[in-house]
């Protein structure tokens, strides 16, 4: 019923106050179900603002609602790990032993983005493990920082076959979990390594050597692209440019 008007009309049931978290769930209906429960509560808001009075949504339940919403529409590192699954997505799964999809600690202030899982990643299923991992560990070691202190993940979380470069549909399978990712994790700085990390989450072409050495932009979170540890171990002559970037994202690290 509206207020002021005693028209008849559809009374609606009261809903009682929502106090118990709801358990969020990992599959993929569960986003779109409280996609669906967003729009109810936008729509119970609107009804509020033209004056009817039988729709029980006291400011009290309007904070409830809103908090057991962001609750339940929080993703975990694991739920998206459990929504990829044995992941087919791409052509990539025919030739992989395992999937690589990120490891490190979960609340990082720092994620560290590569270009896809080599031989060695490819056979433990975990990223940055061969020369050139053990290359990043030392560069973080440098500033302070060991492996369980950063997030570590790719672009892709497959090998491509003989280490050939992602591709365009390779690419666009992964990104939206990398996405996710870096949502539910929330970190303050990301380290993009390498070309292809830094234009594909910079939405640019603009060549590695131009980008590093600077931070930019990526969903509100400062981004500093460098050199990938592969490409040093090839081109030594640029380990200086990589220090000089290490030392502004530690910087950066210890103010954030």
């Amino acid at each position: 019923m509206r207020d002021g008007h005693g028209s008849p009309g559809i009374r609606y049931q009261g809903m009682g106050p929502m106090t118990e978290p709801i358990q969020p769930c990992s599959d993929g209906s569960t986003r779109v179900f409280f996609e669906i429960t967003g729009d109810f509560k936008g729509y119970l808001q609107y009804m509020k603002g033209l004056g009817y009075a039988g729709v029980a949504l006291s400011e009290n339940s309007l904070r409830i609602l809103d908090d057991w919403y962001k609750e339940a529409m929080a993703e975990t590192l694991e739920m998206i790990r459990k929504d990829l699954g044995t992941c087919q997505r791409c052509k990539l799964y025919m030739g992989r032993k395992h999937i690589v999809f990120g490891g490190g600690n979960p609340q990082a202030k720092l994620v560290l983005v590569g270009e896809a899982p080599g031989y060695e990643e490819d056979i433990q299923g975990q990223p940055f493990v061969g020369q050139a991992g053990q290359l990043l560990t030392r560069i973080l070691r440098a500033i302070g920082l060991a492996r369980e202190d950063v997030y570590i993940c790719n672009i892709i979380k497959c090998r491509p076959p003989g280490n050939r470069n992602p591709e365009p549909d390779e690419i666009a399978a992964c990104i939206p979990f990398l996405r996710r990712q870096l949502r539910a994790i929330s970190p303050e700085l990301i380290c993009a390594l390498g070309t292809f990390a830094a234009q594909t989450l910079l939405g640019t072409d603009t060549p590695i050597s131009r980008l590093r050495g600077h931070f930019h932009t990526y969903e509100g979170i400062h981004l500093l692209p460098t050199y990938h540890p592969a490409f040093l171990l090839r081109n030594p002559s640029k380990k200086r440019d990589v220090w000089e970037d290490m030392q502004k994202l530690q910087e950066a690290y210890e103010k954030a």
